[in-house]
């Protein structure tokens, strides 16, 4: 048995240098069940997002309403984060996770006969609480059944197929519309769901620790954060209402933090974040995500609007960042496994701001062309980033507190795509159509930028992992 013990942290931390045969189930069978669950429920986000027109169409319904498609899967994602990394914890990893897996693909099945969109919105609500247990113990699966010293690696591997299917969703989504309805872009999870459920028989089966949930702390938790997500997509047109919703979440959750504090395993996991390193990986997660999801948001405006390009085109000048990341994320998934996990991320947020920094400072006119480099830059310093970050935020934390972990890890991307998404709509309906996307990109580099200040706090004296 190794023990690693941190400096300012959460105590010990135990890690079994074991073959992860012997752990229960067949490694390989259990890594795939992992992997196939995050395509599963990545590549259902992408392609739902393309098919917002024809769904708004096909129901003749306003692109405002069908929008709410994409918001109540956000939202049930945001919601059950926490409460599934704690039920968890607390019933065993592998029962959730199935739970969950089994959870969508029923939801899956509701959104392809959907009647109606008032259906269809309820049934993605239900597909997110499916996906938000996987989002929340994938990664603590992965530990179960992957050795230490190859936990970066398996992590990588992780990034590697939520890239891919990034990338991928929006193609095959407008390749299934081109001969078939949406409703078969949600029958397509059906046989995946399946294979997903079968494979994850190799997974091993733990106990958890028993603890009963607080079911009060669950439902405030969710109320709080579907409050703050709902409240952040209504900021531009409904500012009023907006305002009182995210005004109620953030009392919802200074009343939820209170009540979680004096608990030992709480559902808010402020055990894990009274540990710096911990605490440094999940801020600089949310300082990068937000700088990220403003970048993102702000590329495809600047290329048709500033640029002239189709929207064919600005498609292809965008493929090379998610590509990117793929190519990079085992590249720092291996090296996360023996180097500074902390340099990797004070770099790779270093290259991320610096692509975000020259798109928005260089003039790109009549050589658009060129901004495809500025695109490889940004993915390769995500992929560098993120899989170390990760990793990090994972051994920091207790064995048996993994899923909280793989909770507050979801939570964290989650709250800075939505911080990146409320500051690049902000800016949109602030100042003109020419300055938005400069100006989004400005900001975008000043987030990433301060994601590597706060990664290089790590590197003074704060213990990594990879150096025990």
């Amino acid at each position: 048995m190794k023990v690693q013990t941190e400096a300012a942290g959460v105590g010990t931390l135990q890690e079994c240098a074991i073959p992860a045969a012997s752990k229960g189930g067949e490694p390989r069978a259990a890594i795939a069940a992992v992997l196939a669950s995050m395509v599963l429920v990545v590549l259902d986000a992408g392609i739902a997002n393309v098919a917002l027109p024809t769904i708004s169409g096909a129901m003749q319904v306003s692109p405002s309403k069908a929008v709410w498609v994409v918001t109540a899967y956000q939202a049930a994602l945001v919601m059950g984060l926490l409460p599934c990394a704690a039920w968890g914890d607390h019933l065993g990893h592998r029962r959730v996770f199935t739970f969950g897996v089994a959870l969508f693909a029923v939801a899956s099945a509701l959104c392809a006969c959907a009647p109606s969109l008032q259906w269809l919105v309820a049934a993605r609500f239900v597909q997110g609480l499916g996906g938000s247990a996987v989002m929340a113990l994938g990664i603590a699966l992965l530990r179960a059944v992957v050795p230490h010293h190859r936990l970066g690696a398996a992590i990588g591997w992780n990034a590697l197929a939520v890239a891919l299917s990034s990338a991928a969703g929006p193609t095959i989504g407008a390749l299934i519309l081109t001969g078939w309805s949406w409703h078969w872009l949600f029958a397509l999870n059906l046989p995946l769901g399946a294979a997903v459920l079968w494979a994850a028989r190799a997974l091993p089966v733990g106990n958890g620790s028993g603890q009963r949930l607080d079911r009060f702390s669950a439902a405030l938790n969710a109320g709080s954060l579907a409050s703050l997500v709902i409240g952040a997509e209504l900021l531009l047109h409904a500012p009023v209402l907006a305002a009182v919703m995210i005004v109620a979440a953030a009392s919802g959750l200074a009343v939820l933090v209170r009540r979680e504090l004096p608990k030992k395993s709480p559902l808010v996991p402020l055990d894990l974040l009274r540990s710096r390193p911990f605490r440094i990986s999940v801020l600089a997660s949310v300082s990068c995500f937000a700088g990220t999801t403003a970048g993102l948001m702000a590329l495809p405006f600047y290329l048709q609007h500033s640029l002239g390009q189709s929207a064919l085109m600005t498609g292809l000048y965008l493929t090379p960042w998610p590509l990117t990341v793929a190519v990079a994320a085992p590249l720092a998934g291996r090296l996360s496994d023996r180097v500074s996990s902390a340099w990797l991320c004070v770099t790779g947020a270093a290259l991320l701001t610096v692509g975000l920094a020259a798109a928005a400072l260089l003039r790109w006119e009549g050589q658009a062309h060129l901004l495809v480099a500025m695109t490889v830059v940004c993915g390769l310093g995500f992929g560098l980033f993120q899989v170390p970050n990760n990793r990090n935020m994972l051994l920091s934390a207790p064995l048996h507190r993994s899923g909280a972990a793989g909770g507050m890890q979801g939570t964290a991307r989650l709250m800075g795509q939505t911080a990146g998404s409320v500051i690049a709509s902000l800016l949109f309906g602030a100042v003109t159509a020419d300055m938005a996307p400069k100006l989004s990109l400005g900001i975008a580099a000043a987030l990433t930028s301060i994601a590597a200040v706060i990664s290089l706090m790590r590197t003074g004296g704060c213990s990594d992992p990879t150096s025990e």
